[in-house]
């Protein structure tokens, strides 16, 4: 076999393949020889069927099968050998027939096209400066998670008038029509002003016409609150009639010891301001992951702007029909092709950083990360984690499922780029309001 490389420019070429008899002769003739004693043809005793009508039955379809083997080690071994830095996989020429007779084959030439990485620098140095912005975690905000854990551990009471806080428990029943419900409505969380309007300050025994669609959040919430299915609360009109049977009102739980040992045991928080400070470190480490996840993006956004190189567009779109697992139309790969394209450069980036910076993944890290991540799941639960070999077993049997792998790694490379990004350009640390900092991320996405 030999292969020879064309260059067409610097993203593309072929690869052309001459295949001999010397390369495929003896193992077709082995393969024919196996059917031989393998086939079952009416009228031939096993073993005995001629190589002649074994070789006019199946010889094309094997002769096929064992070149294209040979053709795709040829190239696989061409590639590795050359160092060649494709994109996706080499792909048949198009244009082009494979030439060689497969009724009487003797030498065979096979054409394929590939798609070359190209070659760029990456500039990025302590002198290059990127924002990176902190939540700045105000008094207010404070103040209001108190008041939302003060809810959480609170006691429902039974209420005589709706407050704008309050719950109001009901019946829900279709006018003119048969669907009926027993329900509670949350007035917090009533979007619709005029509709939770309507509610305040209403008492039990009252019946109100109301439209369910506007006291629910979405079509979920609106099929859950009337025991519909996702389907019929999509295609729902009528109004409701709406009979208010008790109202129920949250008191807030005291503030003091017997909630602070509740919540993280006894004597561990003494006083508010210590509680205020426990919850300032959480949210401060909250935040900390929103502002990596900015800086991430917008780290990755700048590189692919500033970092300027071609691909091979045509030869991609090709490639991304071709292995595809659904059927797509040029059409569609037309319109999300710039998606695909930002996608690849970011991936090339990132390949070249981890390459020359010498960024690497290793196995037992990726091990104790899912240690870690089991950890976490034992901790939703309030379960305690097991011993160090049975979590150790139970992160190696997580790691057996390719796809969970996959993203285990990208998640530990991601940390590791983080980390790297953080060490090599120079953080220009910004605390801004939560408010502003939620429209910057909206604006990147």
């Amino acid at each position: 076999m030999n292969v020879v490389e064309e260059k067409i420019d610097d993203l593309n070429a072929i690869l052309r393949v001459k295949i001999t008899p010397e390369d495929y002769a003896d193992k077709v003739k082995g393969i024919i020889n196996n059917y031989r004693k393998e086939a079952n043809i009416p009228g031939f005793r096993p073993g005995k069927i001629p190589v002649s009508l074994i070789k006019k039955k199946y010889g094309k379809a094997i002769l096929a099968e064992e070149l294209n083997k040979v053709v795709n080690k040829s190239i696989n071994d061409f590639i590795t050998t050359n160092k060649l830095n494709v994109l996706g996989n080499p792909l048949p020429k198009v244009d082009e027939e494979v030439k060689g007779d497969f009724t009487n084959p003797e030498e065979f030439e096979f054409a394929y096209e590939i798609g070359i990485a190209p070659e760029f620098e990456v500039k990025l140095s302590k002198s290059t400066k990127f924002d990176y912005l902190k939540v700045e975690v105000s008094d207010e905000m404070l103040n209001k998670e108190v008041e939302n854990l003060a809810k959480r551990y609170g006691t429902l009471v039974a209420g005589d008038v709706a407050g704008e806080n309050d719950m109001v428990l009901g019946e829900f029943a279709q006018v003119g029509g048969e669907i009926k419900n027993t329900s509670t409505v949350s007035l917090e969380f009533i979007e619709d002003e005029e509709a939770k309007k309507m509610l305040v300050g209403q008492k039990p025994g009252t019946t109100l016409t109301v439209d369910p669609r506007k006291l629910s959040k979405g079509n979920d919430d609106l099929a859950s609150m009337l025991a519909i299915s996702p389907e019929e609360a999509e295609a729902l009109e009528d109004d409701f009639e709406f009979n208010i049977t008790e109202i129920k009102t949250m008191v807030p739980a005291a503030v003091d010891q017997a909630l602070f040992d509740k919540l993280f045991g006894e004597g561990v928080i003494k006083t508010e301001d210590e509680l205020k400070e426990k919850i300032s470190g959480d949210l401060e480490r909250m935040f900390g992951n929103d502002s990596d996840r900015l800086f991430s993006q917008n780290i990755s956004d700048t590189l692919i702007e500033k970092t300027a190189f071609e691909l091979p567009d045509e030869f991609l779109k090709r490639w991304i029909m071709a292995s595809s697992e659904k059927e797509i139309s040029a059409e569609e790969i037309d319109a999300d092709f710039e998606n695909y394209k930002k996608s690849l450069k970011w991936q090339l980036i990132q390949n070249k950083l981890i390459k020359e910076n010498d960024i690497k993944v290793e196995n037992d890290e990726i091990l104790e990360y899912t240690k870690g991540l089991l950890i976490n799941q034992f901790a939703q639960y309030g379960m305690p984690a097991p011993e160090d070999d049975v979590l150790t077993d139970q992160a190696k049997n997580v790691l057996q499922n390719k796809e969970e792998a996959n993203k285990i790694y990208d998640n530990v490379y991601g940390v590791k780029m983080l980390n790297f990004f953080k060490n090599t350009v120079k953080l220009n640390e910004k605390s801004t309001p939560y408010d502003d900092f939620i429209k910057v991320a909206l604006a990147q996405n």
